[in-house]
């Protein structure tokens, strides 16, 4: 039984550098800054990695007071997509380090 231990310390020590790694790739991703923009450029949303947004700018030439609804789909339609970029580089990011695990609360 005794040989067991040396294994125990090494998988401890593995699983220790692996939440290190796995902590600063989290942080990594939260500095991260994701752009998306909707009717040809008219309507761009900025999220942070933690899935805020921080801007919306919207071109004056597709305000128009008649047509709100447009206006609000292409704000829609930018902010789904910076929060799918978002997910995406989430996933890819911090997928290698779920990979194989049944970890509850992971990404």
């Amino acid at each position: 039984m005794r040989g067991n231990g040396g294994n125990m310390q090494k998988m401890m020590k593995q699983m220790q550098k692996m939440q290190k790694d796995m902590m600063k790739a989290q942080d990594e991703l939260q500095e991260m800054s994701f752009e998306a923009t909707a009717g040809g450029g008219m309507v761009k949303v900025v999220a942070n990695g933690k899935k805020e947004i921080i801007d919306v700018e919207i071109n004056e030439e597709v305000v128009d007071p008649d047509d709100v609804d447009m206006l609000q789909d292409l704000i829609i339609a930018a902010t789904n997509e910076v929060l799918n970029k978002v997910d995406e580089v989430s996933n890819e990011k911090m997928g290698k380090f779920t990979q194989g695990m049944n970890l509850p609360g992971m990404f």
